[in-house]
């Protein structure tokens, strides 16, 4: 894994205008540039997601003195908080976990909540086979479990701290052939969420965890599978996505880029747009089960930081 980290980091810094084509970090100091940027391991792909939205929005801030914007990649989430407290980057879309790792350093605030394919919300489901001797989330003691990736908040974030709230202590193995200690979850990150379900389902893992959305996505979960299934335990909920802005950015400047977001399902013009904005339906300010969950989420990544990683 450290091998393969460090080749993506090696393609992911990458810097684009809204106009296409590569460029330098915008001066953090040039009010008229609006940067919004992404973590990505794939930034040509993530380019194409984001460059329509900015398109958007960049010509309705001109009110603000916006003139021109910019696209930049970071390779991991300490590099974009980096970004974020140098000014060099504005906003960006994260999901519930990164966010707040993002607010505790200090380098940005949660502005918007995204709504995916009609869902603002969404949480874990922890399942096993339908033969497994596990019950109960106390029973993983001893067992393996396939997370989806480092920064999941679904597949990682929540139900590890879940599993400490427990009580559990959490290993990591090497790989799927590999056992549990019998004191503790030994988990693996199987990439993607086929992966997860295959290696439960071929018995290669005693557990594996997907958010309800993806349970309930026979791409994602093929029904084959579903049906030797059973659901063990679920999390709380969280917001599936957040818009996040810079500390210390104009007022003004934050203020607009809010409006021209939430009016943006209302404009015929933006459908598009935020379809291809991963799937985006509109966004929604933040409420108090919002923030009070983000602030939970958030004290569970930390422990996991230090007690786990």
């Amino acid at each position: 894994m450290p091998v393969l980290m460090g080749l993506l980091a090696g393609l992911a810094m990458v810097a684009l205008p809204a106009s296409g084509g590569q460029a330098p970090p915008a001066p953090a100091d040039d009010p008229t540039v609006l940067v919004l940027g992404r973590v990505s391991d794939d930034p040509k792909s993530h380019y194409d997601q984001l460059k329509p939205l900015l398109d958007y929005v960049v010509p309705r801030m001109a009110s603000v003195g916006i003139r021109s914007g910019r696209i930049l990649m970071a390779r991991d989430l300490q590099q974009m908080a980096s970004y974020m407290r140098r000014g060099q980057v504005d906003w960006v879309t994260e999901t519930s976990g990164n966010a707040a790792l993002l607010e505790r350093r200090a380098a940005a605030r949660s502005l918007l909540v995204t709504e995916r394919d009609g869902a603002t919300r969404y949480h874990s489901v922890l399942f096993v086979r339908r033969d497994s001797s596990i019950r109960s989330l106390r029973d993983m003691r001893g067992h393996s479990v396939a997370f989806q990736s480092p920064y999941s908040t679904s597949a990682y974030y929540l139900p590890a701290s879940m599993m400490l709230d427990a009580g559990l202590r959490i290993e990591p193995l090497l790989t799927p052939m590999d056992k549990a200690p019998p004191d503790a979850v030994g988990y693996l990150f199987a990439r993607t969420e086929l992966n997860i379900t295959t290696w439960v389902h071929k018995r290669l893992v005693d557990a594996g965890v997907l958010s309800n959305l993806d349970w309930g996505n026979p791409q994602r979960l093929p029904p084959a599978f579903a049906r030797d299934f059973r659901v063990v335990a679920t999390s709380a909920e969280v917001p599936r996505a957040i818009i996040l802005t810079r500390s210390g950015m104009d007022p003004k400047v934050e203020a607009r880029l809010r409006e021209v977001l939430v009016e943006a399902a209302q404009d015929p013009d933006a459908g598009e747009v935020l379809r291809r904005f991963i799937g985006t339906s509109r966004f929604v300010p933040v409420s108090a089960d919002d923030r009070r969950a983000l602030d939970e989420l958030a004290h569970g990544v930390l422990r996991i930081r230090t007690e786990v990683e």
